[in-house]
């Protein structure tokens, strides 16, 4: 992996809903600046700043984001992987959100300022958005 890779970090917090899979998806959702949603038979997966209302069955607030910055072409290996085993070795729970462009990392907010220390001292470059 070529160094050094830059790590945006996100503006606020954000959380992650768990929902009924056949649960109806409002238009005001899409308003967002930031929203992740992923449907399966099993459930319906939501990220969204904090701010917005949602009918959770359950939901896991207070989380911080990075975003990898650039275009990451598809054939390019381990990037993720080594930034996760970055903030594994330092005791940071991930939750990763891939794009067809980049990836985004979200860590609790409590261990954000740990991540960007062990991140940082891993090599990444970390910005402000």
């Amino acid at each position: 992996m070529a160094f050094p890779l830059t790590l945006v970090a996100l503006e606020g917090t954000f959380a992650i809903h768990r929902l009924d899979p056949a649960a109806e998806i409002p238009m005001a959702w899409f308003q967002q600046d930031f929203i992740s949603l992923v449907r399966t038979p099993q459930e319906l997966s939501l990220v969204v700043r904090e701010t917005v209302a949602v009918p959770s069955q359950k939901v896991e607030p207070g989380w911080r984001g990075f975003v990898i910055q650039g275009t990451l072409a598809f054939s390019m290996t381990g990037i993720l992987a080594a930034i996760s085993q970055v903030l594994a070795t330092a005791q940071i729970s991930i939750f990763a959100i891939s794009t067809y462009d980049t990836d985004y990392i979200f860590v609790q907010a409590a261990a954000f300022e740990a991540a960007v220390r062990a991140l940082s001292q891993a090599g990444y470059k970390i910005e402000a958005r």
